[in-house]
């Protein structure tokens, strides 16, 4: 309690006494070491007072008794679980996504409000999850099937937020696109993507250092939108591109060519496995068919969204991502194929169904 109190403090009151500078970047601000310390100790010393004064007057004799305690009580314990165990795995495989990053800034790189993997996450808290069925006695394989159409619709609603936000976390270049003299996206002849790249060198200098080229696709459908198609992400977080012309600092930048937007495509992949999983959830009777089923759709879609974004490759051509995905699509298939094997060892006795 004492140091949820300090954290508030230093940082809330730390920003509105230093509005000039929290209002300009308020996430650099968060994850930064500035605040308002006199704020911070005060509220920690009186939480912690608080508490103090009600546990002392509340105090009674210990009783102890029996009580029956269901998995849907422990919802709170999970959700904690969840946090941080599963934003401790998406910094820690981000970390070997982008290890060059992390070991020119680690503390920057670990303590940054960008840079997270999914897939790390997802690894991290079921393992997490597993340890903790085991010690609750609660059936692991029902709460595997019941997180499932949580964790994908959690998935999408997050790429829906990289979209809003331009955290970087979009695709390759649509050759078949560029900005006008008024920045608006048109249609653009094969051969000048090229052009747009020799013309903004600083834009794409850290592309071709890394990847040797800038990686680009040439798509254009007259029946699709072409936000759809190509967005160049006008005032992104990332602070990637060029300057927007009268937009103020610091998020007045917009990508050079526009890129396919690759959260757009996963939150509707997203919301499209949901409902599947969704309107099948009763006529799945077997443990774990929920599960396994998540596991192959999504590591499906995340391979194939994966081609058309630009991320570091291994020696054998593919991310990170890419080999991920294809792993947990071969965990699910295994898993559904053995489902009916798999018995309750996985946790204790199943849980009484309704």
């Amino acid at each position: 309690t004492g140091i949820v109190a300090f954290l508030v403090g230093f940082k809330f009151v730390g920003m509105v006494v230093d509005l000039d500078i929290s209002t300009r970047d308020p996430l650099s601000y968060i994850f930064s070491a500035q605040g308002n310390l006199l704020a911070g100790i005060l509220f920690a010393a009186l939480a912690v007072g608080s508490q103090y004064y009600n546990h002392k007057k509340n105090k009674a004799e210990p009783v102890t008794k029996k009580v029956k305690t269901y998995p849907s009580t422990r919802v709170g314990d999970m959700a904690v679980l969840a946090a941080v165990s599963g934003f401790g795995g998406a910094k820690l495989f981000n970390t070997f996504e982008d290890w060059d990053q992390f070991t020119t800034d680690p503390f920057g790189s670990l303590f940054s409000s960008m840079g997270l993997t999914f897939y790390g996450g997802l690894i991290v808290a079921v393992i997490a999850f597993y340890f903790y069925a085991k010690k609750y006695k609660i059936d692991f394989r029902h709460l595997c099937d019941a997180a499932a159409p949580g964790l994908i619709l959690a998935y999408g609603i997050g790429r829906l937020g990289c979209m809003v936000a331009g955290d970087g976390d979009w695709g390759v270049y649509n050759s078949a696109f560029k900005l006008n003299e008024d920045q608006k996206v048109v249609s653009a002849q094969k051969g000048e993507f090229d052009q747009i790249v020799a013309n903004n060198p600083e834009h794409f200098a850290r592309m071709q250092k890394e990847y040797k080229k800038v990686p680009n696709v040439y798509f254009h459908s007259s029946v699709l939108p072409v936000w759809f198609q190509a967005y160049t992400y006008p005032n992104n977080v990332a602070r990637e591109g060029v300057v927007m012309p009268g937009q103020p600092a610091p998020y007045n930048r917009q990508l050079a060519s526009p890129v396919f937007p690759t959260p757009l495509y996963e939150f509707l992949a997203s919301v499209l496995i949901f409902s599947i999983l969704w309107l099948r959830r009763r006529s799945w009777k077997v443990p774990l068919t929920m599960f396994s089923v998540y596991l192959i759709l999504n590591g499906i879609e995340r391979f194939f969204i994966e081609r058309i974004r630009v991320n570091a490759e291994y020696s054998n051509g593919m991310s990170q991502a890419e080999i991920i995905g294809l792993g947990i699509v071969a965990v699910g298939i295994i898993l559904f194929l053995l489902r009916k094997k798999i018995d309750s060892t996985v946790g204790v006795k199943p849980i009484a169904q309704n």
